[in-house]
């Protein structure tokens, strides 16, 4: 008999009072008693206990067991993975992250993009490089029929007459070619009129809003010099928002070392009536914004109270979409989609004002991984060959972890930036990661109960 490519794995987790044991192959969930949390430990063997488990009869020991393996022959629990699974991807380009700025009317502290210009000169993405750009996609999506571009930088709304422009011109491009395209725009919303507003919900684009919580937070990281901008973000938000955007949204924040009670800051936007977040840990090394060692303790209890407030938020009939609690439980993707995450440098690329190319928008400015130009097209495809091999099967530490097919493998920008490889590993990443994987399988049990 042939070993199997991944043998029967289970991980058991806890969430307040709640019991759940993973089956990582099937990604099969499941909310225990206390009987078979203890049980389940006995699948390796095939074997009950012989003797009464205490505080239980041996004939509940026996229910529970046969309860156990009927699960087994189910296929929901103790599964295996007998064949290795196929990672060879066909690499069509799907989306593109357009840098429409290198500029930002803001100085945000924790910015990657060293306050919008990412390293390099101010600047505007001219209307004949983002037109370029849209060829460029529609050109190498091969049989793709759905596209997406994301009006990115700095700050796109800098340089609006021209996004309107590129997007327009993508509406009607892929029209005449069979395809569509679904936009997102990120802003910080300091320059969001009534106007630009109406704009975006005619086109159907998906914004994300930058807004990093409680006004105390948010004006510390976020503000033009000295003035903190919380009044006028939530107030233009607020105001897009009653529309109720067609093309969905997020208000999106970052918390840092300063605000290690960052659950406080989502749960104030809820309050706001924000329905879609997102607040993310900062990546940046710089001292007293980075997260730490230490902090990993604290922010795993956080993750755990906010879990516990979503659920409450959900049974009170005012369900908050937290972006890291959204998880595929019960309809995940292929596992071949499943072993690889991100399509940085495969299906996704980011494109600059001058019109270079780089794997994602993380990477920009780094000259190892400039691909060429969007009009000279991709002239390193080392490059893509070099990112389209990693993946859980290459990377030990990934293989074996049992939020492998949850998280499959990481950022690739994040390993660069802290391991100096795009194949290594973010290490405070992966703790966050896996406890958000945790309460985000538990949410999901809770809400799927709640939801029938």
């Amino acid at each position: 008999m042939s070993t199997p490519f991944w043998k029967p794995q289970l991980h058991k987790f806890t969430l307040g009072n709640r019991r759940y044991v993973l089956d990582v192959n099937s990604s099969s969930l499941h909310r225990v008693d206390e009987l078979t949390w203890e049980l389940v430990d006995y699948l390796e063997s095939g074997e009950p206990p012989a003797t009464p488990l205490e505080g239980y009869s041996l004939k509940e020991v026996q229910e529970a067991w046969s309860e156990l393996q009927d699960a087994v022959k189910a296929g929901y629990l103790w599964t295996e993975i007998e064949s290795e699974p196929p990672t060879e991807q066909k690499k069509y380009l799907k989306s593109l992250c357009l840098n429409v700025a290198h500029d930002c009317n803001l100085r945000c502290k924790y910015c990657f993009a060293s306050t919008g210009h990412f390293g390099g000169t101010r600047s505007l993405m001219p209307y004949e490089v983002g037109k370029a750009a849209v060829d460029l996609l529609i050109e190498s999506s091969g049989p793709r029929r759905h596209l997406a571009i994301d009006f990115f930088g700095g700050e796109p709304l800098l340089n609006w007459e021209t996004t309107c422009r590129i997007l327009e011109y993508a509406e009607k491009q892929a029209a005449a070619a069979g395809k569509t395209v679904k936009f997102t725009l990120t802003t910080n919303a300091t320059g969001l009129t009534k106007e630009i507003g109406e704009y975006l919900n005619r086109h159907k684009v998906n914004v994300v809003l930058s807004l990093d919580g409680r006004p105390e937070v948010h004006n510390a990281m976020r503000a033009t010099g000295t003035e903190g901008t919380y009044a006028q973000v939530q107030a233009n938000i607020s105001r897009f928002l009653q529309e109720e955007p067609p093309g969905g949204y997020y208000v999106r924040g970052t918390f840092t070392h300063q605000n290690l009670d960052f659950a406080q800051d989502v749960l104030h936007l809820a309050e706001l009536g924000y329905r879609e977040v997102s607040l993310e840990p900062v990546v940046t090394k710089t001292p007293g914004l980075a997260l730490t060692e230490e902090d990993l303790p604290r922010l795993e209890q956080e993750y755990e109270y906010l879990a516990e407030e979503i659920i409450r938020l959900y049974r009170a009939g005012r369900p908050v979409n937290f972006y890291h609690f959204n998880i595929g439980t019960f309809k995940a993707p292929c596992l071949e989609r499943r072993i690889r995450g991100c399509g940085a440098g495969q299906e996704y690329v980011a494109v600059t004002p001058s019109g270079e190319i780089y794997p994602c928008h993380q990477f920009v400015g780094e000259s190892d991984f400039l691909m060429g130009t969007v009009f000279t097209g991709l002239q390193r495809p080392e490059i893509t060959e070099k990112f389209a091999a990693v993946n859980i099967l290459t990377k030990p530490e990934c293989k074996e972890c049992w939020a492998r097919f949850y998280c499959s493998g990481g950022c690739y920008a994040n390993s660069y930036a802290f391991s100096g490889d795009i194949s290594g590993n973010y290490k405070l990443g992966c703790e966050l990661q896996k406890k958000r994987i945790e309460c985000a399988l538990a949410v999901s049990a809770e809400v799927s109960q709640l939801e029938g």
